[in-house]
């Protein structure tokens, strides 16, 4: 039996990526030294989804921008690459989505048991590799006006008051680039978020290989996603197939402490799934990392965006779309942080994003730790849920198809609430 998330034919994503992806451009030629001379407007440092987000919306107002980025694109990356509803909202105009595979069916499993598939008419999110995905995000960061630089290896920031009123970026190299605002936007492990003073309550390990595999495999997989509620508490697995390059990217993740039995959830997941007998070309993990409540989001002329500042949703771990938002923030208000002339203005801009950041991202968040406390004591009420009752499985698309919240639907609906509540006991 299956069920429809909505009558619709055809979603706003399929729309996002129709057409032909148009084929990346070569970057440009490096910037030499007289092209980074001078005070920048804005310094974004970090070019994932955050860092060209932040340096898109800055050089759209016509700014003077700088995009550093200690790697070149493309370049691999630790994650599904799911592209739910907020993420393709907050795209630039005209982007195109360069789209493996599109999200019709859901496979949900309780460690490895009690398997249901559920479908939706409409397509749920889209997925993506992120070396192609963030290859175009900068690439339409550099249209806008953003001058990227790759092989630069940012070491601190530091802030100058008095005549400069600026913050000054060094780099290991011994280069320095000064601008009147910095995004920092440079990963979990974010230099730019120990000086402006982030800290994290939940620390999760993410354990994922690609692994490629023959054709007729990869078309068993064609628009289904695989969801296994793990054997440790708060943990899932997950099977996105990217179909256009006949691989398959398999992960687990748990809260960082039990880094074995994570792996080995990982190779019973693989093994469970048919899929260990196929090489992986890429194994690899990563640090989740989820800010505190109270945690700054900014400093004098510095603000943080994405995993620098611990911007994810906490029960499902997802980051994209946390990335790309507030780092379209992050570059507004850079813009604005470098108009301010004292160092008041200068603060209440700042303040100004960290409200904005917390009136949205903020209240998912808050509403993804309710979700991650209740399901890490009682997982199989989740899987029950999802599995066979339909407002459950009709709340799961209508969130990953970007019509709602995990806020949205505990404020809205009181099954939502009596769900998280009897499972928190």
């Amino acid at each position: 039996m299956t069920d429809s998330g909505s009558s619709d034919s055809r979603s706003p994503l399929d729309a996002a990526a129709s057409g032909q992806p148009s084929e990346p451009q070569p970057d440009q030629p490096a910037a030499g030294p007289d092209r980074l001379d001078g005070v920048w407007d804005v310094v974004v440092v970090g070019a994932g989804p955050a860092g060209a987000s932040a340096a898109h919306a800055a050089a759209v107002q016509g700014r003077r921008v700088l995009l550093l980025d200690k790697a070149e694109h493309p370049r691999y990356k630790t994650c599904g690459g799911g592209i739910i509803g907020p993420s393709r909202d907050s795209l630039p105009p005209d982007f195109k989505l360069p789209l493996q595979d599109r999200v019709h069916a859901v496979t949900f499993a309780y460690n490895g048991r009690f398997t249901r598939t559920r479908r939706s008419d409409r397509m749920l999110f889209g997925l993506v590799n992120r070396d192609e995905f963030d290859l175009r995000l900068v690439q339409a960061a550099k249209q806008a006006g953003a001058v990227l630089v790759t092989g630069v290896t940012v070491t601190g920031v530091e802030q100058r008051g008095g005549e400069h009123r600026t913050a000054l970026v060094t780099a290991s190299d011994g280069r320095s680039f000064e601008a009147r605002a910095v995004v920092g936007a440079d990963g979990s492990a974010s230099r730019i978020g120990r000086h402006v003073g982030v800290s994290f309550d939940q620390i999760d390990l993410g354990l994922e290989a690609e692994i490629p595999v023959p054709p007729s495999v990869a078309a068993d997989w064609a628009g289904r996603i695989h969801l296994d509620w793990g054997p440790l508490p708060g943990s899932y697995g997950w099977v996105f197939p990217k179909t256009e390059s006949a691989s398959l990217t398999v992960g687990v993740i748990s809260a960082r402490g039990d880094g074995e039995r994570t792996k080995q959830y990982l190779a019973d997941y693989v093994r469970r799934l048919g899929l260990a007998g196929f090489e992986p070309s890429v194994e690899s993990g990563h640090l989740t990392r989820c800010r505190a409540e109270d945690s700054p989001l900014s400093r004098g002329r510095v603000l943080v965006a994405g995993d620098a500042a611990g911007l994810l949703e906490p029960w499902t771990r997802e980051g994209i779309s946390y990335a790309l938002r507030s780092g379209r923030l992050a570059g507004e208000w850079a813009v604005k942080v470098a108009e301010a002339g004292t160092a008041a203005e200068v603060r209440r801009e700042a303040l100004n994003y960290a409200f904005a950041i917390k009136a949205g991202l903020g209240v998912e968040m808050r509403a993804g730790k309710r979700m991650l406390a209740a399901f890490e004591r009682r997982p199989y009420l989740f899987h029950a849920a999802v599995c066979l009752v339909k407002p459950a499985w009709r709340a799961f698309a209508r969130t990953t198809q970007g019509h709602t919240t995990f806020a949205q639907v505990l404020r809205q609906y009181r099954s939502a609430r009596r769900l998280a509540s009897l499972a928190s006991r």
